[in-house]
């Protein structure tokens, strides 16, 4: 068996006892598939700027147009030949799939719909999680700067208090001390 790769024959051969003239350059021996699609790839390897020629996906198959009129078909009654039966026959299996493949297509086209519906039904669902996550998020977020307000305007109330009840008994303690010394003064 030849392969032909790149523009090269090469033989495929699993009995490697023939021999060949001294002269002519000894055909390499492929004997698997996968030393086939190596010498393949190391064809393309040789010229890398060449452009590789990559086919498109085959077209899916569509069964042809029924044909306008069918002249002189008896079907598979009696008094029919036997060509006017294996033309009624050959209309018969279009027929049979042309009706499979509309009835595939409808198949297909339903599930896409529900496919789609599915989609957008989920998207819908994670968006109002997301939005009722998101509310969440920003009452707990105003709850605590509301707190965070109340809590400084507290604490300097607090601080205010403190301040003065400090300031108060810091002036009392200075008054004891004045008094203290006056009376220090005077007794010496």
């Amino acid at each position: 068996m030849e392969v032909r790769v790149g523009g090269k024959s090469y033989t495929k051969i699993k009995d490697t006892a023939k021999r060949y003239d001294e002269g002519k350059e000894k055909p390499v021996i492929i004997s698997k598939t996968s030393e086939i699609q190596r010498k393949k790839l190391e064809h393309l390897m040789k010229n890398i700027h060449k452009p590789v020629n990559i086919p498109n996906r085959p077209k899916e198959w569509k069964p042809p147009n029924p044909k306008e009129f069918v002249h002189n078909v008896m079907g598979s009654s009696a008094g029919a030949g036997s060509g006017e039966f294996h033309v009624y026959r050959a209309i018969r299996k279009r027929t049979i799939q042309r009706e499979e493949y509309l009835d595939n297509q409808k198949k297909k086209d339903k599930e896409v719909v529900g496919f789609e519906e599915r989609v957008a039904e989920n998207k819908a669902k994670e968006e109002a999680k997301t939005a009722k996550k998101r509310n969440k998020r920003q009452r707990r977020k105003a709850k605590l700067k509301k707190l965070k307000l109340e809590g400084k305007l507290k604490k300097t109330e607090n601080n205010d208090s403190e301040s003065d009840n400090r300031n108060s008994e810091s002036e009392s303690v200075n008054e004891e001390e004045k008094s203290n010394n006056i009376s220090d003064s005077e007794k010496g």
